[in-house]
């Protein structure tokens, strides 16, 4: 899941794209996943993460 969010946070993929480069099937099982680890799906985690420029990812 951590690599999945650096490729979406580094603009090498989308979340679908994540989804299937980490090994998820389902697109949607990914985001429900995602969103219970980040608590927020996808997209919105990372676009708090731009938009806090001091946000340390783990």
């Amino acid at each position: 899941m951590h690599a999945a969010r650096r490729l979406i946070l580094d603009g090498h993929a989308d979340a679908t794209t994540a989804s299937r480069h980490v090994g998820y099937d389902s697109a949607s099982q990914f985001s429900r996943e995602y969103k219970r680890l980040f608590g927020a799906p996808p997209m919105r985690d990372i676009a708090r993460i731009r938009a806090t420029p001091s946000a340390v990812v783990a």
